[in-house]
């Protein structure tokens, strides 16, 4: 897989506003200083805290699981591993660390059981994106060979039912309806006799959400539960609400008895308090993270590679992880093998562009790369999802020897090529020159010079 992973940073340019920017900020800066200290002291140790425990708040972190965790750290952090150690402000980074992914809990994974089909009732407020992550759960459980049955069981607003029959369609997945008048807890039942009939192995109920809990909500997922007998009660939350959403799962968990939590919105700019919360004041393990509005953007939930990402270490795995799904493996070694030789045109990188995109927003996908997540602004504040586009317009407007030899563009050509592309000969000529730099700099790693060469990155000899 990493034979991807050069042509795939080509388009790696900043990093937008993300869920845990400003935390990871503030964490990232109290660790700094902490590691320039030789040796430390109580006080430092409780300085450092003091820091960690604001940008948690700050971050709208429930205040219990702050506290919990700062006392955890600092009883570990004034203890002999870090006192004695010969860098101990890294020791300490290693502890918040470690403590993070406890907070965070074990990786939820479904527990299907036996039974076939196999319940999943989704419960949730409304505005959480309930009926989205019910269509984007059944996606990927059918790519793991399941074979699914959506059920519209929110009568109450007739848009539920239309988007995820909109969603079914769009994604080659049956949906159950029944009409608006019928009773919720029945038409669930139905739908699992209608999967036992045609052969599905696994029902997704798409309840009923409202805006805000209240006793008849609740009355009416037990009685579906009592019906359906679900294997999993996953509640969809949103990620953006801070601490409602803590309190909603709580509520939730405690009168209906949740197995699992899927965020949702994980890609807005919310503080990311509730995904550090959640676990911990519910006990019930976070499973899915819905990052993006397309059906493919469900992830499992790592807590290992989240507690990274939240701290400033990106997350290479996830990275791979979504180039393995996302990109051309054949495409990719031709690339390299063009990069190593000095041949990339614009051609070459309009392909790139487009692979790239498959992956999901370039904000998300720099994220991942430890080190590049506290830099990002400072390289190219300026380069976000919409210059992406900008580029395609340009290279788009190009002729196909233009493309492939860039030295014919004179004055004429770039005027042309700028009205063509909504754009302007100052913007056309910025992106020539940086294709030419990237061109030099990846001739210079596939002879060897500058980072090892190219194919050290590959992981060849």
């Amino acid at each position: 897989m990493t034979n991807h992973i050069p042509s795939v940073t080509i388009a790696f340019c900043s990093l937008s506003e993300t869920m845990f920017e400003k935390l990871t900020e503030r964490l990232q800066a109290t660790f700094k200083t902490l590691t320039r200290r030789g040796k430390l002291s109580e006080a430092d140790v409780d300085q450092a805290l003091r820091e960690v425990r604001l940008a948690l708040l700050e971050a709208d972190v429930n205040y219990k699981v702050v506290k919990g965790f700062a006392q955890r750290v600092k009883a570990r952090a004034i203890g002999a591993e870090v006192m004695s150690s010969l860098t101990p402000g890294q020791q300490v980074v290693k502890i918040v660390h470690q403590e993070l992914i406890d907070t965070l809990g074990e990786p939820g994974r479904l527990d299907l059981g036996s039974q076939t089909p196999a319940v999943i009732m989704l419960a949730g407020l409304q505005g959480s994106g309930k009926t989205s992550t019910a269509a984007k759960l059944a996606l990927k459980l059918r790519q793991e060979g399941k074979r699914p049955l959506l059920v519209a069981a929110d009568t109450y607003r007739p848009a539920a039912v239309d988007q995820l029959v909109t969603l079914g369609r769009q994604l080659d997945i049956p949906v159950y309806r029944e009409d608006l008048s019928a009773n919720p807890p029945d038409i669930c039942s139905h739908a699992v006799k209608e999967a036992r009939n045609t052969d599905r192995t696994l029902v997704i109920l798409d309840t009923a959400g409202r805006l805000h809990v209240d006793d008849r909500m609740m009355a009416e997922l037990e009685t579906i539960k009592e019906r359906t007998a679900p294997v999993e009660v996953l509640l969809v939350a949103d990620a953006m609400t801070g601490q409602d959403a803590v309190r909603v799962a709580a509520d939730f968990h405690q009168q209906v008895g949740l197995t699992g939590l899927i965020l949702t919105k994980v890609d807005g700019d919310a503080r990311g308090g509730a995904a550090i919360s959640m676990r911990e004041v519910t006990g019930v393990p976070i499973k899915f993270l819905a990052v993006g509005e397309q059906a493919d953007r469900l992830e499992l939930f790592h807590p290992d590679r989240m507690a990274s990402r939240i701290l400033g270490m990106g997350d290479m795995l996830s990275l791979i992880e979504k180039a393995e799904q996302a990109l051309d493996q054949e495409q990719a070694l031709v690339m390299g093998k063009k990069l190593i030789q000095g041949e990339f045109t614009l051609e070459d990188f309009l392909a790139q562009l487009q692979e790239i995109k498959k992956m999901g927003p370039i904000s998300q996908l720099l994220e991942m790369i430890p080190g590049l997540g506290g830099i990002s602004n400072e390289v190219a504040p300026d380069v976000t999802d919409g210059e992406m586009r900008r580029i395609e317009a340009i290279i788009y407007s190009m002729t196909q020897e233009e493309r492939r030899t860039p030295k014919v563009l004179n004055a004429s050509r770039k005027r042309r090529i700028a009205r063509g592309s909504g754009t302007s000969v100052q913007e056309v000529n910025s992106l020539l020159k940086q294709f030419r730099q990237m061109q030099r700099m990846m001739k210079q790693l596939g002879s060897g010079r500058g980072q090892g060469g190219l194919l050290s990155m590959l992981g060849r000899p």
